[in-house]
């Protein structure tokens, strides 16, 4: 009756992909399904017995404290429009070079990514401001479109990554739950701070090649991103120098702080959130681009996405329990186990899968139903937990940007002029998209890319 479990997680994509909210189809899909196999049999109910300690868990789990303080840190900075004053600053920086306003967009980027981890807030902030500018100028729209997306959804690789908190925190389970199928009973756990600091050096990395071929692009196609012109490019050295120094200072302490302390084993990435929550909250005040009405509204969208979150979390325990119960465990081993090529196989498929479901349903979803059933099975064949976690991240990222079912192109799409076609976002994003496959193939040659930092430093 294994099966069973393979009808359940079905189910589960259908009714997602009916438009019903995720946390409660998770729970009732399920709490249905194990009813109707336990009247035939094919169920014991004595597994949601489990479910009290598990949500108790989930409420005293201190990693998960970490996602609310992470996204009130990107919703205040997004809020108190530090993004502004990095773009308008950088492309009078690089605006001189052909194709320097689309490096400056990668850089504020990848500084808003490293600040709020959040890909949505990123690309729809990105695109407000810098396509018109970028449209103005005399960028070819796939440039511009296929640029501002890119560096969206680098908020999904560089820390602190929302996806990688939520997947510090199920492969740590995953991670253990495989040591105990191989009979080691003093289980090792994998932190989110490993994850950070693991997505580190391919996320920086990615972002070099995202440069490079925005340079390289520019030096062969000149007419697609020309050089700005105008008097505003007219400031001394001097004065742009000092602008420079009053935009970047701030943002950068404040990513030195949340990031430095934890790499540096000073704070675990709970506690690196409070300070980047506070310190955000500091910014916002000094600059004065923070009042009661505009805090109030973070402080709602907080606890919104978190409440979300959490109930998803829940909704995640009655679905994992019932998807054991059926005997899907045993089931996802056997299928993953007996694969061609051992585990380059297994992760061939697990990644392929990943891909694909990341185009209809968000990476949440995806990181509390999909990575719990096949997490464990490929961490028991010797896989990694950090490369693991950063193979997936990347991956996602990878899905967010594939056209034509990218949510970061919809994001995009949202707020783009009428003029812009959706067929000049897809195109845009498609060289973007080859550059992402490519680092993770990289990724997974070279696996010590993700590893060879946490070892360093744990």
């Amino acid at each position: 009756m294994e099966w069973l479990s393979l009808v359940l997680f079905v189910l589960i994509v259908l009714a997602l992909l009916a438009g019903y909210p995720v946390a409660f189809t998770l729970a009732g899909v399920s709490l249905m399904f194990a009813t109707l196999a336990a009247a035939f049999g094919a169920f014991d109910l004595v597994y949601l017995e489990a479910l009290p300690s598990r949500v108790f868990g989930t409420m005293n789990n201190d990693t998960l404290v970490a996602v609310p303080l992470f996204v009130f840190m990107g919703l205040v900075l997004e809020r108190a429009r530090i993004a502004d004053e990095l773009l308008e600053t950088l492309g009078l920086v690089f605006g001189r070079l052909r194709g320097g306003l689309a490096v400056s967009v990668i850089v504020v980027g990848t500084l808003l990514a490293a600040s709020t981890g959040i890909v949505g807030a990123t690309v729809v902030t990105m695109g407000l401001l810098s396509l018109p500018v970028m449209l103005r100028h005399g960028y070819d729209r796939r440039v511009a479109t296929g640029t501002i997306c890119a560096s969206g959804t680098l908020g999904q690789i560089i820390p602190p990554s929302i996806i990688l908190v939520l997947l510090g925190d199920v492969l740590s389970g995953a991670y253990q739950q495989a040591q105990l199928r191989m009979g080691i009973f003093s289980p090792k756990t994998v932190s989110v701070g490993e994850l950070f600091v693991g997505a580190l050096l391919p996320g920086l990395l990615l972002v070099g090649l995202y440069i490079a071929y925005v340079l390289a692009l520019a030096w062969l196609k000149p007419a697609t991103m020309p050089a700005l012109e105008g008097k505003e490019l007219r400031e001394s050295p001097a004065a742009l120098a000092a602008r420079l120094l009053r935009a970047l200072v701030m943002p950068l302490v404040l990513i030195l702080a949340v990031l430095g302390s934890i790499l540096a084993g000073y704070a675990t990435p709970t506690e690196a959130a409070a300070v980047g929550a506070g310190g955000a909250l500091s910014l916002a005040l000094l600059r004065r681009s923070l009042d009661l009405p505009r805090l109030r509204e973070i402080m709602r969208g907080t606890v919104r996405l978190s409440a979300m979150v959490f109930l998803i979390l829940i909704g995640a325990s009655v679905f994992s329990l019932v998807f054991r119960g059926l005997g899907g465990d045993d089931l996802m081993h056997e299928l993953l186990g007996s694969l061609p090529g051992g585990v380059f196989g297994a992760m061939l498929v697990t990644m392929l899968v990943l891909f694909l479901l990341g185009f209809i349903i968000d990476f949440i979803e995806i990181t509390y139903i999909v990575v719990p059933i096949v997490a464990p099975v490929l961490l028991a064949m010797g896989v990694d937990p950090v490369w693991l976690g950063v193979m997936i991240a990347l991956n996602l990222q990878t899905s967010f940007l594939t056209p034509p079912f990218g949510f970061a192109l919809f994001y995009l799409r949202g707020v783009a002029p009428a003029e812009v076609r959706s067929s000049e976002i897809y195109r845009g994003a498609i060289p973007f998209v080859l550059l992402q496959l490519a680092m993770l193939a990289v990724l997974a040659l070279w696996p010590q890319l993700a590893t060879w930092l946490p070892a360093r430093i744990y």
